[in-house]
């Protein structure tokens, strides 16, 4: 099971690949710009999240994700809209059930580059997150509601455009963190990784 310092690493890598990527692309002139068209991922998620501070292991969850990206005129920014839905159950000796739900919005950088086929990105998303199921109202002494909380990532990916209209989300890895109460420290590190098709 991955620790923190593992998930961790996988960012820093993700992070300086997104970095370094311009030392290979060139910049498309100014006068070579288009409006770049909103788009619509529909990607598989994966998230692995840990218990509790004084728990001990780690679980996976496993749902969707739909992103909505609006360019900002010509340049290489966009505002991003995301909602995330994971479940899992199973979780420890009680067979716990889990559903987390995240609803989150910011600003994405797509990296210019010399070929149309590759994009490498990175974002930084901030909102909230809803979560149900047996583990959460095992936390609130048996209420039916779930809980809310806030929810922050910051990550990237790369997608691969295959036709004019489509491209493949190769990958997609994020540090989501949320503040779940979970009667200990009240913060959860989630690795989110994705992968999908853009249109």
């Amino acid at each position: 099971m991955p620790s923190n310092v593992q998930v961790t690493s996988w960012l820093l890598m993700v992070l300086a690949a997104v970095t370094l990527a311009p030392s290979f692309a060139q910049t498309r002139s100014a006068a070579g710009k288009q409006q770049a068209p909103p788009e619509l991922a529909l990607t598989y998620s994966y998230l692995r999240s840990n218990v509790p501070a004084d728990g001990c292991g780690c679980f996976s969850l496993n749902g969707g994700s739909a992103t909505l990206t609006l360019p900002v005129r010509s340049s290489a920014f966009a505002i991003a809209g995301e909602v995330t839905s994971t479940t899992v159950s199973g979780i420890s000796a009680n067979r716990y059930d889990l559903a987390i739900i995240a609803y989150s919005a910011g600003v994405r950088y797509s990296l210019p580059m010399r070929s149309a086929l590759w994009r490498p990105f990175g974002q930084v998303l901030v909102g909230i997150a809803h979560s149900g199921g047996s583990l959460i109202h095992a936390h609130l002494g048996g209420s039916i509601y779930g809980a809310n909380a806030f929810a922050g990532s910051i990550g990237g990916g790369l997608d691969l455009r295959i036709r004019h209209r489509l491209s493949v989300r190769l990958i997609q890895a994020e540090y989501l963190a949320t503040t779940f109460n979970n009667n200990s420290n009240n913060h959860q590190n989630i690795l989110k990784i994705d992968t999908g098709i853009v249109l």
